[in-house]
């Protein structure tokens, strides 16, 4: 069963927010009154003002919970990579920062849009709940967006007609958990000015087995829908196999890596330091 923390951070913050506002309403002028009422220097009267632990641990929980709160659901998100779907870009073990309102401000929970401050463009790295399970986040790469035609063939993309050009730059080297992917083509692919890398395998079939949803030739992105794939193109299970990222799945846009951890990597601590603060193409 997966955690969920949004939901949890919610809960909290207004049960937390509630005691000691109700406390401070209601119980704490009538501790203060009988102490008033019973003299300052009594055994009792102390007992009386004493607040519940209860209310202590509200009063110094709420802020730092809420905080919390504000911070993830409006600005910045944390996640980890778990799989190499975004390699060379994105590794195993990395830790990213993703920003939560470079598509708009929405509700935490209900995950509703209330201001609406932008949308993704090709090129875009994106978080977004895995449509065939929302509890699940995934990141991967927007390649269309609403009104493109796209096609994809022959480890090529084809927009509205459009070839996205890519440049070899030679083959990939993989440390740690991307090892195995070492000896594929990396290339630098343009989406319409936007470049990054991404890696090929040439002997690889276009669509992983079980991908259908290019198969029978160009679609169109209807509104408030976008395509997604991987960097690491024939190692990804994205937009290719399940369809499209609905507009009220997106999280945020990834801009950095502010950790990395793989177990495999040779040595102690197993942090491939020069990954720390590296900002996402």
């Amino acid at each position: 069963m997966n955690f969920d923390f949004p939901t949890f951070l919610v809960v909290a913050s207004a049960l937390t927010g509630a005691i000691w506002l109700l406390d401070s309403i209601f119980l704490a002028p009538k501790r203060r009154q009988l102490a008033t009422d019973g003299g300052e220097d009594t055994t009792q009267t102390q007992t009386v003002r004493k607040e519940p632990l209860i209310v202590e641990y509200s009063r110094s929980f709420f802020p730092v919970i809420f905080a919390v709160l504000i911070l993830r659901s409006f600005l910045v998100e944390p996640f980890r990579i778990p799989s190499g779907s975004m390699m060379p870009t994105l590794l195993v073990g990395d830790f990213i920062l993703v920003n939560k309102f470079s598509y708009g401000i929405r509700l935490p929970v209900l995950n509703k849009k209330i201001i609406d401050l932008g949308d993704p463009q090709r090129g875009d790295p994106v978080v977004f709940r895995y449509p065939k399970q929302p509890w699940v986040d995934y990141i991967k790469r927007v390649v269309a967006v609403p009104g493109d035609t796209l096609y994809y063939r022959g480890k090529t993309l084809y927009v509205n007609g459009d070839t996205m050009p890519q440049t070899p730059v030679g083959r990939y080297a993989g440390v740690g958990s991307g090892e195995r992917m070492s000896g594929a083509i990396t290339a630098v692919e343009n989406l319409d000015g936007t470049e990054h890398s991404i890696l090929i395998n040439p002997l690889a079939p276009d669509l992983p087995t079980g991908c259908r949803v290019l198969r029978q030739g160009p679609i169109t992105i209807p509104d408030g829908h976008y395509f997604v794939m991987g960097d690491n193109r024939d190692n990804s299970n994205d937009s290719r196999c399940w369809g499209l990222v609905p507009d009220e799945n997106l999280v945020g846009k990834a801009f950095g890596i502010w950790m990395n951890w793989d177990s495999e990597i040779d040595g102690f601590p197993p942090i491939a330091w020069e990954r720390i603060g590296k900002g996402i193409d």
